[in-house]
């Protein structure tokens, strides 16, 4: 065989448990806490889908479809259709740049600034929740080494077979 080849490794999966995982950890973890904020913004219409990009309106991340699309990482058309539920809700509204025809900007209306006010606090209730019986120095720790394994999964190349 050419050196130049790459090979699979033999499959063994014998000391793999996949419920120990970080990948079955973490997904379980955001699975329960999407699930409650689901709960905690049900009271002000929002879907666990809508905050983030209503979130975003509120604190001048983005005022355009494409930038909220990058910002909650999902393609335009989905953002989009997530904007006209929003926009048949009176919380945001759009209207066409004057400059640039093929730009779509996003306000949110009054009504769709008091909703969004209230996202921090459910966000910061849940997130409280899910850390009693960490210490403040445990859950910095915690968050720390999360940033950590998100700077090395967007900055180093996957190691998986091509």
């Amino acid at each position: 065989m050419p050196t130049s080849e790459k090979t699979i490794p033999p499959a063994s999966g014998s000391g793999y448990d996949y419920q120990n995982s970080l990948g079955w950890l973490m997904r379980s973890v955001l699975t329960l806490m999407r699930q409650e904020v689901e709960k905690g913004l049900e009271p002000y219409g929002l879907t666990n889908a809508q905050w983030h990009p209503m979130f975003k309106l509120y604190v001048g991340q983005a005022d355009t479809v494409a930038e909220l699309a990058r910002g909650c990482m999902q393609d335009t058309g989905g953002m989009t259709r997530l904007l006209d539920r929003l926009e048949a809700k009176g919380l945001c509204q759009r209207q066409r740049s004057e400059v640039d025809r093929r730009v779509v900007h996003i306000a949110l209306t009054p009504e769709g600034r008091d909703v969004a006010q209230v996202i921090p606090t459910v966000l910061q209730d849940i997130q409280q929740s899910a850390l009693k019986g960490f210490s403040p120095e445990e859950a910095e720790q915690l968050k720390g080494y999360l940033r950590r394994i998100l700077t090395t999964l967007q900055t180093e190349p996957s190691s998986t077979p091509d």
